[in-house]
């Protein structure tokens, strides 16, 4: 089959998967369009500090990178996703050197690095711990460089009903002025996760979610929005903003410790602090709770000083400013929002439910991370399916996502059209990390839906196809969230449930979220 150089893709994004769907279709003959909503370069990618993981050690092969990422997953990871990550990760990561990401070496060979639940010492990393940085900043310089057009400050506003070749994006400004109704194309949503919803997030504020809305709204299919993870180590102070301390640490021996300076991982999980991700924020929010104190402490004063600040240079400036040298001094952490395992249900290849839409990176959910996401998966997850989307793209066919176990219809009423401000955002975040966060019960997940559906009477557009704003489309994924958390009726990985703390057989399936088909025709 040729490719069609007419087709013209719009990428809305501009992390690791949008950057590297915008080049890879670019050489294979498309002309691709980045819009984002901030800078070019800002992104959740460019944070990201431990690193990608790759089956490329000696003493590794993609079948244990398969394995441990099934065993992270607790039960729910899609393994013909996860097969295709994991096999197809050394090619990728040939195409990241071939984009001159500066991976770190020793003695001519690429370093790898340890984290949690992995088998094998797999994690790549540039500049110590400034691999989401090296790595975007390297795709920023040739997306650049090929003269791919992007257009920075602009926000997606809706898809539209269109064509044969997909919905029809609406776009304006980011101050939400100059509305612009673009040519029906192909549409690829790279617009991230949904941490910055949440009161505690290691993300930037770009991460609220509204490609997951703005989807929903176009009558895609959604998928494990239950399972949001925490990342366990997060710096705290009074007052100071939250920076993630990379997993990296614990992997190079790093150790947690209470307020009375007891080590509590051992005896709860035999790999103690590089147990998976949920377990140990779980561990670090019971500590808290019981200890009335108000942040755990993370001690790396076992790693030699010059290997600390040449392996964590970004680590270590921070820490410095806040009067903490690490070779020396525990590091006060929490737990904090960090990555959105559900998402837009895809196929292998980035298709949606609906044609001409697809989505790739942590805006998708491939079922590729299960109930619990593997460390360093996601970087990766980017530039894999980011691989698969692009070459659909040139070369397109029809198909759409397997329909989850259980698909629930979730009624979204219009509303009276944009009327929110800061203040509705900032009651989002309180209610999410409230009741919708580390810990969840029913109670406290009806009464933040119910509050949650106040809220968007007040803010969602009067009708399905009308221009939304971030406050409605934060709104609406909130509830997106909630809604699927509260149908789990078990704990499994990120999800946890105090009044079901076990994981029940019944629930080894994924849960899905759509519209319901009366209001998906009115559009």
């Amino acid at each position: 089959m040729t490719v069609n150089p007419a087709r013209r893709p719009l990428i809305v994004g501009s992390g690791i998967a949008g950057l590297y769907v915008a080049l890879r279709s670019h050489e294979m003959g498309l002309r691709p369009t980045i819009v984002t909503k901030a800078r070019l370069e800002e992104s959740n990618t460019r944070y990201a500090q431990g690193g990608i993981a790759a089956a490329i050690g000696p003493d590794d092969s993609p079948a244990l990178h398969l394995a441990d990422t099934v065993r992270a997953g607790d039960g729910l990871v899609d393994r013909a996703a996860a097969r295709v990550l994991t096999s197809e990760a050394p090619a990728r990561i040939a195409d990241l050197v071939r984009y001159g990401v500066p991976f770190d070496t020793v003695e001519g060979q690429i370093a790898l690095g340890q984290e949690a639940a992995h088998s094998r010492r797999r994690i790549l990393h540039a500049g110590g711990d400034a691999t989401g940085l090296s790595i975007e900043e390297a795709l920023k310089r040739h997306v650049l460089a090929a003269g791919i057009e992007v257009r920075e400050r602009t926000i997606l506003r809706a898809l539209r009903p269109g064509g044969k070749d997909g919905p029809v994006p609406v776009i304006s400004d980011a101050e939400g002025r100059r509305a612009e109704v673009l040519v029906s194309q192909p549409v690829i949503l790279a617009t991230g996760g949904a941490g910055s919803l949440y009161r505690q997030s290691s993300n930037p504020s770009i991460a609220t979610g509204e490609g997951v809305a703005i989807a929903f709204r176009a009558g895609a299919l959604l998928a494990d929005m239950e399972f949001i993870q925490f990342h366990p180590t997060v710096f705290w102070r009074e007052g100071a903003p939250r920076f993630l301390i990379s997993e990296a640490l614990r992997g190079e021996g790093a150790v947690l410790r209470n307020s009375a300076g007891e080590r509590f991982m051992v005896g709860l999980h035999p790999d103690a602090e590089l147990a998976p991700r949920d377990v140990v924020a779980r561990a670090i929010d019971r500590e808290i709770q019981r200890t009335g104190h108000p942040a755990v402490y993370l001690d790396a004063t076992g790693i030699p000083r010059d290997r600390l600040f040449a392996r964590f240079p970004s680590i270590c400036r921070f820490l410095a400013a806040y009067g903490i040298d690490p070779s020396r001094d525990e590091i006060p952490v929490t737990p904090a929002a960090h990555f959105m395992i559900g998402g837009v249900a895809t196929d292998l290849e980035g298709r949606t439910s609906v044609r001409g839409l697809y989505a790739c990176g942590e805006v998708a959910s491939t079922g590729v991370h299960g109930a619990n996401r593997l460390a360093s998966n996601s970087l990766l997850e980017g530039v894999v399916f980011g691989e698969r989307v692009a070459r659909r793209l040139a070369h397109p066919a029809d198909g759409a996502p397997k329909p989850p176990g259980t698909v629930v219809e979730f009624p979204w009423r219009p509303g009276a059209g944009p009327q929110g401000d800061m203040a509705v955002f900032e009651e989002v975040r309180d209610l999410l990390w409230n009741d919708v966060g580390i810990v969840r019960s029913a109670s406290g997940l009806e009464s933040a839906l119910e509050t949650l559906e106040g809220l968007g009477h007040n803010v969602e557009p009067a009708r399905p196809d009308d221009l939304a704003d971030p406050i409605a489309n934060a709104v609406l994924t909130a509830a997106l969230v909630a809604r699927a958390a509260l149908t789990r009726t078990e704990s499994r990985g990120a999800h946890y449930r105090i009044d079901h703390p076990r994981a029940r057989p019944a629930w080894l399936r994924h849960i899905g979220l759509r519209r319901p088909a009366r209001a998906a025709r009115a559009k």
